[in-house]
């Protein structure tokens, strides 16, 4: 049997590991896609060149670790290995700035992320939570990043969880785009409306499921009595994001019911947000996000009219 064409070329081979990069940013938003990924860390150097950098870094070394640890060349070469490292980059620029040490913590960081993920993985698919099939998601980063968090207070520098703000809109009207930059830890319309061309274009339902969280994080927001300043800057809204895309298309096959139940968990979400700043002046990141879901897909098991991909 002829071998022609069987073994890729250089070029072609070092095109599709360069791609793993930006597929790994843009899995932050469930997506395996090139320029969604691009346009993301665009969004990066709205807040800070820094900042960028140390998503960057965060992302290689989360995917080094997972390579080291043999998650398997199909799970790295589409980005699965890279969002947490990435965002772990972002959590470490806004809590100690451009200073060394975030350097250091970015590497540390996205080295553990692998590991955490293992062990998420296999939590999930012990019994008697193999039958729901829940996703890891983000809880890898959120766990490591809060440890580093609470293990570094003097380290942090003053000031740099305000992000990077650009101040112009009204706060609701404003925070339809800072919902969705803040999801990266970035308070930015413009990042915001950067990363929304980039779900629009990976999918337009992922891109219609962003606005819905976002819309309704920011109503939800308004009507539990949210400061003006906390809605403009998108820090309640966020994790409505993420949870409006996971449900109505990325975790439940998308469908009417998908839908409805999106724009619950969103709701749901942007009350949890609420409990959860309530109760700690530390980061929750994407926590609430993150509960919702898990807690959505179970119940979602029993519900015939909602379906598994």
């Amino acid at each position: 049997m002829s071998t022609s064409g069987a073994t890729a070329s250089p070029l072609t081979t070092w095109v599709t590991w360069a791609s793993t990069l930006p597929r790994g940013v843009s899995e932050i938003f469930f997506q395996n896609n090139v320029w969604t990924g691009l346009l993301i860390i665009a969004g990066f150097f709205f807040a800070d060149w820094q900042m960028a950098l140390l998503v960057v870094i965060g992302a290689v070394c989360s995917t080094v670790a997972g390579a080291l640890m043999r998650v398997g060349a199909d799970n790295i070469r589409i980005g699965m290995q890279g969002f947490n490292g990435a965002l772990i980059g972002a959590a470490m620029y806004t809590a100690m700035g451009g200073e060394g040490w975030a350097y250091l913590f970015t590497v540390i960081g996205g080295v553990l992320c692998a590991p955490v993920t293992w062990f998420f993985v296999w939590l999930f698919a012990t019994e008697p939570l193999k039958r729901f099939a829940l996703p890891s998601t983000t809880a890898p980063f959120c766990t490591v990043a809060g440890i580093i968090y609470a293990s570094t207070l003097n380290l942090h520098v003053s000031g740099s969880t305000v992000h990077a703000t650009d101040g112009t809109g009204e706060s609701v009207l404003r925070s339809l785009l800072t919902n969705v930059s803040e999801v990266v830890l970035v308070n930015s319309v413009w990042a915001g409306a950067l990363i929304l061309l980039g779900l629009f274009i990976a999918s337009w339902k992922v891109g219609l499921a962003a606005v819905m969280g976002s819309v309704i994080g920011s109503l939800c927001a308004l009507a539990l009595g949210e400061t003006d300043a906390t809605i403009a800057e998108g820090l309640a809204g966020y994790s409505g994001v993420l949870t409006a895309i996971a449900l109505s298309v990325v975790f439940l096959k998308s469908s009417a019911a998908s839908w409805v139940y999106a724009a619950v968990g969103a709701a749901i979400t942007a009350v949890t947000t609420l409990v959860m700043t309530d109760l700690t002046d530390q980061p929750h990141y994407t926590w609430p996000y993150i509960l919702t879901t898990w807690v959505l897909l179970v119940v979602a098991a029993f519900i015939p009219m909602l379906k598994r991909p």
